[in-house]
């Protein structure tokens, strides 16, 4: 029950006193004692019966529509598919545009994936949850966000490599938009044509690197839309403030030229200065509608990626996932490596490390690790000893700085230039080996053993993708280390069992770890750019969320199942690096009070809320 109450009528004698003018009597309820919520009024539950079985009628903020009827059936922002209540069909008038029975989204939810659980063929359950992607984002990204364990590698990678090679055949709808050549003094306009007026974070490929499987061009959007998909699921980014996109600069793939179905410009490649143009007009495009924008850029060619990195990142909101979104899983995944063999993440820069691979990806991990060797009180002429880097011609040697690019010659050697994985590793006897080469079995059985017979616990990170680019398996690095490798991997990789009967289970060192609240945090404080020490903090939050039994059974990257909370904590760590630098120029002094609660509210929870028309707003 309630306690009794008290009318306090404070100066009414008084006013009524005063006369004519005097302001009206003010009445306020002042509890006698300390208040006590009734019995009655406990947390509401989900309704057990009826259309709205399963579901809340707790309050939720309904979001406003210009469209009617079949505009909204066909948007796949609005879109519940069979889950509309009767009151909403008759508001929204599709009343009979639908089959009559009303279904929960746990029912939708079930419905898709037992669908995709009876295919085998992994193509086919990318078709069957893409397809739900094209009409009903808010499902869509439920089942991602509740099942990411199982539909990470059916979205993205290794299967989104399959997908993006029959992107054209495979066409439905469109997603996203393409700024090709054929478009040049045009763009400021078309960026007029997102519908969407609130675009927080774009993805954007010129398909001249996917993966591990080249130039595939037009075909390239299969990666945005992955990534962006990741976004809102991992991240908390709403669906509505996301825009993946394709440069179509051409392409130099002779099989995409004479391709009759291939979709984008049949040309060859825009070199130089052109090329240069075309990428600048756009950035300049979207910042022009979307000042506060993050730019994320994905699958550029080595020869162009630092280079596009390099003129924005000191004056845009832009990273490269490839250069520096690897880079800091790759150190959060080195420091769990470190903690699995009881040193200190200060002993980084005592490491001597070998890195497969001199493209962007390989350079970009050389500078996000020489940059935290630094951070731990390291010089740049100390951090430098530790690395080794080789590409197709050897380890990269200062015999050869003219042909190398500013941030390779960083890395070259005085000594032994030239030299071979297998020397390098007999020489120099390294305690980490990084592959980022695509190139499938480069780590063979005489090289790893050969590791594991200098280090008693090396660090084995095969990073190409997809699975069958890997530079060896999670089973043979294993089996040739007899088991005290320290192993991660670009493209997933299931439990391997021991003859002597341990298990061990391999992590992803998947970017999906890092993007998603990466961006979030500069997107939600405000930043102007992303900084190498938010870089850093990001790796160092991911690190620490690993757990000592997760390291116990040989993995270094945390569950899949708790990205959410991972991109929590990646958020607010930019965040504070954030804060401490002035850039975050968004938040009020009450988000500054409590950054976990301020980031949990602000992330995207896929739920189906009230629409309801603008007329009735």
């Amino acid at each position: 029950m309630l306690r009794s109450t008290t009318l306090l009528r404070s100066g009414i004698s008084r006013r009524m006193a005063g006369g004519a003018g005097t302001a009206a009597p003010s009445f306020r309820w002042m509890s006698s004692g300390e208040s006590i919520i009734p019995d009655e009024y406990v947390e509401e539950g989900d309704e057990t019966e009826g259309e709205w079985k399963g579901c809340t009628r707790k309050f939720l903020a309904p979001i406003s529509v210009k469209a009617r009827g079949h505009e909204i059936l066909n948007n796949p922002l609005y879109n519940k598919f069979t889950a509309f209540k009767g009151g909403e069909r008759d508001r929204l008038r599709f009343r009979g545009l639908l089959p009559p029975r009303r279904v929960n989204m746990k029912i939708q939810k079930e419905r898709v994936l037992q669908e995709i659980r009876a295919e085998e063929s992994m193509i086919r359950k990318h078709q069957i949850i893409e397809d739900v992607h094209d009409r009903n984002e808010t499902l869509y990204h439920r089942i991602l966000v509740d099942h990411m364990e199982e539909m990470a590698p059916i979205i993205y990678t290794p299967t989104v490599g399959q997908a993006c090679n029959e992107f054209a055949m495979r066409y439905r709808r469109t997603r996203g938009m393409y700024f090709s050549a054929e478009d040049r003094g045009h763009m400021a306009a078309m960026v007029y044509n997102w519908p969407q007026k609130d675009v927080t974070v774009i993805v954007v490929t010129d398909g001249s690197r996917i993966l591990g499987l080249g130039d595939l061009g037009a075909n390239g959007m299969g990666i945005p839309i992955g990534k962006l998909s990741l976004y809102c699921a991992a991240g908390g980014i709403a669906p509505h403030r996301v825009m993946p996109v394709v440069l179509d600069v051409g392409t130099d793939n002779k099989a995409l030229v004479n391709d009759k179905f291939y979709l984008g410009l049949q040309q060859p490649r825009l070199t130089g200065a052109s090329y240069y143009h075309l990428v600048d007009e756009f950035i300049q495009a979207v910042l022009h509608r979307w000042p506060d924008v993050l730019i994320q850029f994905e699958d550029f060619s080595s020869d162009k990626a630092q280079k596009i990195l390099n003129k924005y990142r000191d004056e845009t909101l832009c990273f490269n996932d490839d250069i520096q979104g690897t880079g800091a899983t790759t150190l959060a995944g080195i420091l769990g490596g470190l903690r699995a063999k009881g040193e200190k993440p200060t002993s980084l820069g005592d490491q001597r490390i070998l890195i497969a691979g001199a493209g962007s990806a390989g350079v970009g991990v050389a500078q996000v690790l020489l940059q935290a060797m630094i951070e731990h009180g390291r010089t740049e002429e100390e951090a430098k000893k530790c690395f080794f880097i080789a590409d197709e011609k050897g380890l990269l040697g200062t015999e050869r700085l003219g042909e190398l690019s500013p941030e390779q010659a960083l890395f070259a050697r005085d000594t032994d230039g030239g030299l071979s994985l297998s020397e390098i590793v007999n020489k120099h006897k390294p305690t980490m080996i990084l592959g980022m080469t695509a190139v499938a079995g480069l780590f063979n059985e005489q090289l790893i053993k050969d590791m594991a017979k200098h280090c008693e616990r090396p660090i084995i990170f095969p990073l190409s993708n997809p699975t069958a680019k890997a530079e060896c398996t999670a089973e043979q690095a294993y089996e040739w280390t007899d088991g005290r490798c320290i192993f991660a991997s670009g493209s997933p990789f299931g439990p391997v069992q021991m003859k002597d009967g341990r298990t061990f289970y391999p992590t992803q060192c998947n970017n999906m770890f890092v993007f998603p609240g990466i961006g979030l945090g500069v997107t939600l404080c405000g930043a102007k750019t992303v900084s190498d020490r938010m870089l850093y903090v990001a790796a160092e939050a991911l690190a620490n969320f690993v757990t000592e039994d997760e390291l116990a059974e040989g993995k270094v990257f945390p569950n899949l199942t708790t990205i959410r909370d991972v991109s929590k904590k990646v958020a607010i760590a930019v965040i504070e690096e954030a804060i401490r630098t002035g850039q975050a120029s968004k938040l009020s002094e009450k988000d500054l009070a409590d950054l976990d609660g301020f980031v949990s509210r602000k992330m995207y929870d896929p739920v189906y809320v009230p629409i309801v028309g603008e007329k009735y707003v």
